[in-house]
């Protein structure tokens, strides 16, 4: 799916996948990304190793470009290797 054939209304809620490495963590990772926003924050997966953890962060984002800003701060962020 395209993204400009993503049709959403907006305030809406959205979630996050996070994969990180296990000894970091995603609480205080995310209270730095979002400070202040209400969010939640699930747990996912380990990797099989143990080395990887994947968790579930929601929030309520208000525009395309809200969005898509917590979507590249979470990314930016040194400590999660990977968001989606």
């Amino acid at each position: 799916m395209n993204s400009k054939d993503l049709k959403l209304n907006y305030p809406c809620k959205w979630e996050y996948k996070t994969i990180l490495e296990s000894h970091h963590d995603i609480s205080n990772i995310v209270a730095s990304v979002l400070e202040k926003r209400e969010h939640s924050i699930k747990k996912s997966n380990n990797s099989k190793t143990g080395k990887y953890q994947s968790h579930t962060v929601a929030t309520l984002v208000h525009s395309d470009e809200d969005r898509k800003a917590v979507f590249e701060e979470l990314k930016n962020h040194e400590s999660i290797k990977f968001v989606l």
